[in-house]
């Protein structure tokens, strides 16, 4: 974590003091629901220039792959006649531009899909309306408003964004980690407050457990969309596969790790995804795939190939932009194995989508 100047006290920052004053503390998942909240009301925080870079800023052979994918899923489902592209927290628009470019090459695809963008920034939605404006999206504050219908929904980097609950073991009893503020340093702080309710796992002393409620109900979303108009899910992030304790919340500036408490609303905040736990939620009503991680997904849909084709027309520092891209996207060392891939389709639709299995690459169709 480098040391770097305090900024001025955010919108955030103040929101934050007077609920505190009110209830003498906030939960975590309440400290960063107000600051994610303001952070991305305020900026563009994607990019060399922002506070962290997302795989569709990379390389457009992520959003490549992704649009494939969806291709491939509506070839599957028989080419229905009209399909909805669904992405939530989708940024610049970058990823949903590639997406329908590479959907553009196949008419009848590009001719069934209509764009529809989850997203509660005023300022991304300019930017996503310029970005996205030969596509005609269709903006939307919540899931629930995009009206029923085939749909191929997309979340890259969103549940990691969403607020979790901690729980901490303290002497031998589950607390809820809280935070508060002291005014003689002018600082958050964290603190417990007695936990009571459903059952913890047990374990160690000063042991965290994080929790979710707003994913689940986010999950929740898409599977009855999907359950109801069928379809499929894609959904990537960093997070993990197996159950354990820790602390993953962490906040981000200028690509910099920073003390989480320091600049709520300023700093980007974000924990860990709990994979697990969105699995079994949406396994109760649809088929699930994955979580792979995304090096390998990425690999078994012909990244690899699609960056040996775009190195064949490119310049020598193109060539080498490709090759430090497919490092990143697909290495143990970068996003390869850290960020997560999970699919979701209907049961009745009976999909098997790619990237999940080496054995099923895309459908020849697709491939031609």
């Amino acid at each position: 974590m480098q040391n770097q100047p305090r900024p001025e006290p955010t919108a955030a920052f103040l929101e934050l003091i007077r609920r505190i004053a009110d209830n003498g503390y906030v939960t975590v998942a309440e400290f960063m629901e107000v600051a994610a909240t303001h952070y991305y009301a305020a900026r563009d925080p994607f990019g060399a220039d922002g506070d962290f870079t997302t795989a569709p800023e990379i390389s457009q052979m992520f959003g490549e792959m992704i649009g494939a994918w969806v291709v491939d899923g509506w070839m599957q489902l028989g080419k229905p006649e009209f399909a909805r592209l669904i992405e939530l927290g989708p940024g610049r628009g970058t990823l949903a531009a590639d997406v329908m470019r590479t959907i553009s090459a196949w008419p009848d695809c590009k001719a069934a899909f209509q764009l529809h963008l989850v997203e509660n920034s005023p300022l991304l939605r300019r930017h996503q309306a310029e970005v996205l404006k030969g596509y005609d999206p269709v903006w939307h504050e919540k899931l629930e408003e995009v009206p029923p219908g085939v749909s191929f929904i997309l979340a890259n980097e969103f549940f990691d964004a969403l607020p979790v609950h901690q729980y901490i073991m303290v002497n031998g009893e589950w607390h809820e980690r809280c935070i508060g503020f002291d005014r003689a340093k002018d600082s958050f702080f964290f603190m417990t407050q007695p936990y009571e309710g459903a059952p913890l796992p047990p374990a160690p002393e000063a042991a965290i457990i994080e929790k979710s409620p707003v994913s689940l109900a986010a999950m929740d979303q898409i599977v009855t969309l999907l359950d109801e108009s069928g379809g499929a899910a894609l959904l990537i992030d960093y997070g993990y596969d197996q159950r354990g304790f820790g602390d993953t919340l962490q906040t981000l500036r200028r690509h910099s790790f920073t003390d989480v408490l320091e600049n709520p609303g300023g700093d980007d905040i974000t924990a860990h995804v709990d994979f697990t736990a969105l699995t079994e939620r949406a396994a109760r009503l649809l088929d699930v795939h994955g979580p792979a991680e995304q090096g390998s997904f990425l690999l078994n849909l012909g990244i690899a190939q699609r960056a040996e084709a775009l190195q064949q027309k490119s310049t020598e520092k193109q060539l080498e932009d490709i090759q430090k891209a497919f490092h990143r996207l697909t290495s143990p060392n970068e996003m390869g194995t850290l960020f997560k891939v999970l699919g979701l389709t209907r049961k009745s639709d009976i999909i098997k989508p790619a990237g999940f299995d080496a054995a099923h690459p895309l459908s020849e169709e697709q491939e031609e």
